[in-house]
């Protein structure tokens, strides 16, 4: 299977390569560019083989192929086997290629009878792109996924335990497709720059494409941050870690280029910032994709591995300096003799709303390359900390509100100081009432910058059910029938435009939730033993009781926490620590591995609308590694069967003898008797750690609003 594997990635850069070149070469005949477009197709289903292929190998435990052995085990269940691949870093190169396939295919499809000029160097510039990364995993040391191992390992060293959540099974497949998906606007904008069509045709062909990337890269994002939330065990969301920044970048590039080019179709304006902006969001995504690979920065999402930073740097560099003169070079075609009438107009608006976006990219551009930019000039890499993003990223999304929701009243051109009364009367009203009841009837006073975010939010929100409202009114006044359908109908016959109303109200609750929980946020860590209670944020936390679980995998310390508030009951949770036992050439084999191999927490949670409630244990595990360490030894002298141990040992060492001189028979045997009474051993120590009354630190976390952040996004 890997000898196919390797002639089908060879077979998909070569079509690749020479799709590229004959779309160029031949671009003035339709033949030729027709036959790039099926290489396309072709590159598609190349690719598919060779995923097949290693999901084949990764369901039936095929360990000949480095990338099974090295992210998958015996044990690893099915569901994560079939994820496993991109969890590693030839499998994540796979399917990037492989959706680049399926992007360009689907592009070109759509464009078959469109953009006659434009679509060869298109058909080039993702072909180029694909041939790259199928390059990459041909060329590059370590990162073919089908290099295999001889002899092959009987067990892989699984899965990292940390990965072994749901959200992982979508996550990275959403944030690939949504760095992949910008490179279809992306080539379309350099086939019209280059033949110097640089109307709104390009924009209208690939806009949809646009939205898919931007949509995808978002809830990627989303996906990270709730798996960042309930798995690791710190109690957030977002630490900005220089891979989460990596992909948030060309998140807020994208969503001003899908603003800009509004202006763009409705005014012909705005050329030369759609054509800056597509260069700098595709730019951003290979960014994104040499921060995961390359090592340069710290980060829980790198793979540590900088086999293709170099080369991902090189390419970074051909887009970047290629693209800018190429836009330089072109500005008098992309200068338009139109401009902004008014500052009180949509298009003034979007245009401060895409200087707000460019200048929270820098600012977190900034704070992550810092510590490079520390290590060149002093020597020394120093990085900057969550504050300093917060104080300089808070005001900059306040404002973003504040002209999301102002943009939406305004129209095209310019606004008459009626109407201008009229659209902003409730809006400001709505708004006003917000500031007025937070600062009277909560803690908002204390916190300046959540209080005047949740005051524009409450104007935003306020702002685009007015607009929903108008609609409505006005449909039902001319066609009759009742408000419900005529919102339907409007709705309907105006997707863009409400569809685009709805993601202003969603990012609006999305930054509720996030000024809610990080401002008013309750973190404490606390000590108790069995029964033992303390108050957190006016709540009583009352540790029940411990409990143990061992099985082969993992061994897990956890403890049941009862939840009260004003002597009422609220809640039960249960949280632990699990720790799971090295696989395949990592393990000892000894009882001692229980505590050997990586760990994970699992959070005990209460979601509700007003809060959650958040608890972890971290118990004191040291009695237990002793004991373990101990029936290692005693384990030993049993398997060596002297003189006064138990019949019991006595027999397994007859069978492991048994097994030495014929293994096929005995082998199988000998193992699993003695994985039941290691099992054995550490049931025993784990029944005398839940009867030891030992305490156990929990950090206790109360965060409010924090539901209306995964409902937003």
């Amino acid at each position: 299977m890997a000898d196919v594997g390797h002639v089908l990635l060879a077979l998909a850069f070569f079509v690749a390569a020479a799709s590229a070149v004959t779309a160029v070469v031949w671009r003035h005949d339709d033949a030729r560019v027709a036959l790039a477009r099926r290489g396309v197709y072709t590159v598609f289903g190349l690719l598919l083989a060779c995923i097949a292929i290693i999901e084949i190998s990764f369901a039936t435990n095929d360990f000949s192929l480095n990338i099974v052995a090295e992210h998958s085990s015996l044990e690893t269940p099915m569901f994560y086997k079939l994820a496993a691949m991109w969890s590693s870093q030839e499998g994540s190169l796979l399917l990037w290629a492989f959706v680049l396939s399926v992007a360009a295919s689907l592009a070109l499809y759509s464009t078959r009878h469109k953009l006659r000029e434009i679509v060869p160097w298109a058909t080039a510039v993702m072909m180029a792109i694909g041939a790259f990364f199928i390059g990459l995993m041909l060329f590059a040391p370590d990162v073919n996924p089908f290099h295999t191992l001889n002899p092959a390992p009987k067990d892989g060293i699984g899965l990292n335990p940390l990965l072994q959540h749901p959200s992982m099974m979508i996550h990275p497949p959403m944030l690939y497709s949504g760095y992949v998906a910008w490179t279809i606007p992306f080539a379309f904008a350099i086939g019209a720059l280059i033949t110097r069509r640089v109307d709104t045709e390009w924009i209208r062909a690939t806009r949809r494409f646009a939205l898919i990337a931007w949509t995808f890269l978002g809830f990627g994002l989303l996906l990270g941050a709730r798996w960042s939330y309930s798995e690791l065990g710190w109690g957030g969301y977002w630490a900005w870690d220089p891979v989460e920044n990596a992909a948030l970048m060309p998140w807020l590039l994208g969503t001003a280029f899908l603003h800009s080019i509004m202006v763009q179709e409705k005014r012909g304006m705005l050329k030369v910032w759609n054509a800056t902006l597509i260069v700098a969001t595709f730019s951003m995504c290979l960014l994104g994709t040499f921060l995961v690979r390359s090592g340069v920065l710290q980060s829980i999402h790198a793979f540590g591995n900088d086999t293709v930073g170099p080369y991902l740097l090189v390419v970074i560099g051909i887009v970047v300096i290629g693209s800018t003169i190429l836009l330089v070079s072109r500005l008098d075609e992309l200068r338009s003799p139109k401009r902004i009438d008014s500052l009180i107009s949509r298009e003034s608006v979007f245009l401060i709303n895409n200087l707000l976006l460019v200048g929270m990219t820098v600012v977190i551009a900034w704070g992550t390359f810092f510590p490079l930019l520390s290590e060149l000039f002093t020597g020394n890499k120093s990085s900057l900390a969550a504050p300093w993003f917060d104080k300089y990223t808070t005001p900059l999304a306040i404002l973003l509100v504040l002209f999301t929701g102002i943009g939406p009243l305004l129209a095209w051109r310019r606004v008459t100081w009626a109407s201008a009364k009229r659209v902003f009367r409730i809006p400001v009203l709505v708004a006003a009432l917000t500031l007025v009841v937070l600062w009277a009837f909560t803690d908002a006073a204390r916190k300046p910058w959540a209080l005047a975010l949740f005051t524009f939010a409450a104007f935003a929100v306020a702002g685009v059910i007015q607009e929903f409202y108008n609609g409505a009114h006005a449909r039902q006044k001319t066609s009759g029938g009742s408000f419900a359908g005529a919102l339907v109908a409007v709705t309907a016959r105006n997707r863009r435009r409400y569809g685009g109303y709805i993601v202003h109200i969603g990012i609006a609750v999305l930054l509720i939730g996030i000024a809610a929980s990080s401002s008013f946020q309750t973190n404490e860590n606390v000590s108790m033993k069995p029964g033992e209670t303390r108050v957190v944020d006016g709540r009583e936390f009352t540790y029940k009781r411990p409990y143990v679980k061992v099985d082969s995998e993992k061994y897990t310390i956890g403890a049941i926490v009862e939840v009260r508030e004003d002597g009422k009951y609220v809640t039960t949770l249960e949280t632990s620590r699990r720790f799971f036992r090295p696989t395949g050439a990592a393990a000892t084999g000894g009882i001692a591995d229980y505590m050997a191999g990586e760990a994970t927490t699992e959070v005990g949670l209460q979601t509700g609308p007003t809060h959650d409630i958040w608890v972890t244990v971290a118990p004191n595990v040291t009695s237990i590694q002793h004991q373990l360490a101990k029936a290692d030894k005693g384990f030993e002298q049993c398997v060596a069967a002297g003189p006064g141990t138990p019949k019991q040992c006595k027999d397994l060492n007859g069978l492991m003898r048994a097994a030495a001189a014929n293994p096929a028979r005995y082998e199988a045997k000998a193992l699993e008797t003695i994985e039941h009474l290691q099992l054995l051993s550490a049931e025993k120590i784990a029944k005398q750690y839940v009867h030891s009354d030992a305490a156990a630190t929990f950090k206790v976390i109360i965060n409010p609003l924090v539901i209306w952040m995964w409902i937003g996004g």
